[in-house]
């Protein structure tokens, strides 16, 4: 599994591609990315949904959680902050 880090102003893109087929075991070694908690995460790449729950409990001290949908832009999930709420989208361009 890769991950790719890219700082933003006010967010920071954690964005993971899986190399291979994976099973939940892989959650007892993974060390996802570190990042700046006083921002926001936005989450992309395809991978099972205990892989997103993972990652998003990881992440939950940052200021804000989002998962990226291609179609829409980055859909905020969790919030500690007032300026961003819950299903509120961010249009960032992941790539």
């Amino acid at each position: 599994m890769n991950f790719k880090v890219v700082e933003k102003e006010n967010y920071t893109i954690v964005h993971f591609e899986l190399e291979s087929n994976i099973t939940p075991e892989i959650l007892k070694k993974l060390e996802p990315p570190k990042v700046n908690s006083t921002k926001g995460v936005i989450l992309s790449g395809r991978g099972p949904i205990w892989l997103y729950c993972f990652l998003v409990h990881h992440y939950h001290p940052t200021k804000f959680i989002a998962t990226f949908d291609p179609r829409i832009g980055a859909v905020i999930v969790e919030s500690h902050s007032q300026e961003y709420k819950v299903g509120e989208v961010i249009k960032v361009d992941v790539t």
